[in-house]
């Protein structure tokens, strides 16, 4: 019987095993060295912040695995040898494989600061991280106060978490406004507002120059790159960006760059070897799409996509229209198609912007200069429809067209604000003054 040996327990991976299971009856083994059964990582801030157990975050009984014939196997696999189709681990073990799938998702970035590895200093990436917060900062006795690197989703989730238990933080982020990288100025403004609304110490267009030890190895303080400032802290989040986890493939002959490199159908170099998630790097371009995505819908397509090949029905990765989400404190955030931040907008896209003068709630549509075809929105506090604004990329709509039947799209419930109507008005004296 054909054995499919899958490294990661990540969404990839486990929606990768469920779908083949539904599809065969091939011998299906998952490894794991973080822990024994999945969990959904995204919800790992929400244990920290009380309001859910860690059991909460598997969404299958541990009886599941048996039932289903998934073996679960845990362990850290230290090299692969794809001639003989071997798995080395760390703890000595091999394991024989007929097809491989490398779904090892992400891991933490670190720059090189020195004090990096610290007791102390950590991402929030992994079940280790949580653990290690509970340790370091349960409360604001033990952590007197808390520096955040790096101003992305997961540096807006750990302040989120250390702020619900009062624990002082200073938040560095090395851009000049928090994530603008991504976003547009109107959005990452509204945002750098409302980090400081909640009493967050952010710091824009700041670097980290080291982290400073106790005589205990223990996080001691920052010191502030541009001006030499000493900051006492007692736990250190880096969260500056992930990067695909490969370093144990660095002496196989499979392919990597930044990621493992892998073709439509998932594929890597090497026959019967596939890569699927954050770690996976495509090499033919999907249009405006990233080669890496660390998101956790691609990662979830990637694995029902790859199922259907290993099970005889070939299948080209096509994850479609852009699409994300995130929450930024209080402020829910949606993305559909393409709106440019400030860096790396292309020349024919145009913006219309509206904000709420409660300064929580915006919305930013992205249309084509010339032809006024709609590319994509993102909105701030207001909750809109994925199915309607994925049918209008599709359909090729124009932006006069998605502004007036905006309220199709809306999906907060009945008794919500509804704010269509001054986004109408907003988008028609723009017109006028622009005219």
């Amino acid at each position: 019987m054909e054995h499919i040996v899958i490294i990661g327990n990540g969404v990839s991976g486990v929606t990768l095993a469920r779908h083949i299971r539904k599809l065969s009856n091939k011998k299906i083994t998952i490894i794991s060295g973080e822990t024994k059964y999945f969990f959904s990582r995204t919800a790992l801030m929400y244990v920290y912040m009380g309001h859910m157990k860690f059991e909460h975050t598997q969404p299958y009984e541990n009886w599941f695995w048996e039932k289903n014939r998934i073996n679960l196997k845990q362990g850290f696999v230290k090299s692969v040898e794809t001639k003989s189709k071997t798995l080395y681990f760390n703890s000595g073990e091999t394991l024989q494989y007929d097809k491989l799938v490398i779904a090892t998702g992400s891991k933490p970035n670190k720059f090189g600061w020195p004090g990096q590895d610290l007791e102390g200093v950590m991402g929030m990436y992994h079940k280790q991280d949580l653990e290690n917060l509970e340790i370091h900062a349960p409360n604001n006795e033990v952590c007197k106060r808390a520096v955040i690197v790096g101003g992305g989703l997961i540096g807006i989730e750990l302040a989120e978490m250390l702020n619900c238990r009062s624990i002082p933080v200073t938040f560095l982020v090395r851009e000049s406004s928090f994530w603008n990288g991504v976003l547009p100025e109107g959005e990452s403004a509204m945002l750098n507002r409302h980090i400081r609304n909640h009493h967050i110490d952010l710091r824009l267009s700041t670097n980290l120059r080291e982290i400073k030890s106790d005589e205990n190895g223990k996080v001691k303080s920052v010191i502030i790159d541009e001006t030499g400032e000493e900051l006492p802290c007692d736990v250190v989040g880096l969260t500056a960006g992930v990067s695909p986890n490969i370093d144990f493939l660095k002496d196989s002959e499979i392919e990597t760059g930044r990621g493992v490199k892998v073709n439509r159908y998932l594929e890597t170099n090497i026959k019967d070897v596939y890569a699927i998630g954050d770690c996976a790097e495509q090499h033919e371009a999907i249009g405006n799409r990233r080669p890496i995505e660390a998101v956790w819908y691609t990662g979830r397509m990637m694995g029902e996509t790859l199922a259907q090949t290993l099970c005889g029905n070939p299948l080209k990765y096509n994850p479609g229209h852009w699409f994300n989400s995130a929450k930024f404190m209080d402020i829910e955030y949606q993305t559909y198609g393409w709106v440019h931040g400030s860096k790396g907008r292309p020349d024919y896209e145009a913006h219309f912007h509206w904000k709420h003068e409660d300064d929580t709630k915006c919305v930013t549509i992205a249309y084509h200069k010339e032809t006024n075809e709609f590319l994509g929105i993102n909105t701030f506090g207001i909750r809109m429809r994925h199915e309607t604004f994925d049918t209008w990329l599709t359909e090729k709509r124009d932006v006069d067209y998605v502004i007036n039947h905006l309220t199709e799209a809306n999906f907060d419930p009945e008794f919500y604000a509804s704010f269509e109507k001054q986004i109408l008005q907003s988008y028609n004296n723009q017109l006028q003054t622009t005219i």
